[in-house]
């Protein structure tokens, strides 16, 4: 539960630098609705989002905001997938987690969404036009939080025995630290660690004495000097 409780804890922390952008991603769909000639209908879905991305974003500044919007979103449905391995659920949690899966769905209807108080998401958008078009894609994302910290608090008041007491594996893979692909084994801390204790122990004679030290006299095999 504890690992559960900070990727939570980090997701949040990320979509807060993503709000502090509000204005960027809208801008940015709104260069991509422009390119891709879709003025009218409002944005409907994750999946919308990652087609105007993919095919209609034409600068780095807005790709950078559309892919940090996709892949706090892509967290959070990992989170969904971390929660379902905990513990089978009750009634309230099994509910909780339900409406997130269908939340962070890659093709859920989001445009009727919007987030209330304490959250002023929706007040941040700049006219009713903006509201009606992106008051869902901007309230996405709070809402699947609260439902997120929701089911952890119902969660934490579980027996002990209710949870699972090995972390599984899809748990892992949610929670999973940063270390990119390309810090092997050795450039790890601690192995670096190992490899220094190892260096110290392969250095040292059985006697105590430094390799580097005076070395005894050859003997020949079965033989006196």
């Amino acid at each position: 539960m504890n690992e559960v409780k900070e990727s939570l804890r980090k997701v949040e922390q990320k979509y807060k630098l993503f709000q502090q952008q509000q204005f960027t991603f809208i801008t940015a769909l709104e260069h991509c609705r422009e390119t891709a000639h879709d003025k009218i209908r409002p944005i409907t879905s994750i999946e919308q989002v990652q087609s105007y991305m993919d095919h209609h974003c034409n600068n780095s500044t807005d790709r950078r905001i559309l892919l940090m919007f996709l892949d706090t979103c892509a967290e959070l449905n990992k989170l969904c997938q971390c929660f379902e391995a905990l513990h089978p659920g009750t009634a309230v949690t099994n509910n909780l987690l339900d409406r997130c899966k269908t939340l962070v769905n890659q093709s859920n209807d989001l445009s009727s969404l919007r987030a209330k108080y304490p959250h002023d998401v929706v007040n941040h958008l700049s006219c009713d036009e903006a509201r009606n078009h992106y008051g869902g894609v901007v309230s996405l994302i709070p809402l699947i939080l609260d439902l997120m910290k929701e089911w952890v608090a119902h969660s934490e008041k579980l027996p002990r025995k209710v949870l699972h007491v090995s972390e599984p594996k899809a748990c892992r893979e949610a929670t999973a630290g940063t270390a990119g692909p390309s810090q092997t084994a050795g450039t790890r801390p601690g192995s670096r660690k190992h490899q220094c204790r190892q260096l110290r122990k392969d250095n040292l004679q059985p006697g105590g004495r430094d390799r580097g030290g005076p070395k005894p006299p050859w003997r020949p095999p079965g033989g006196k000097l």
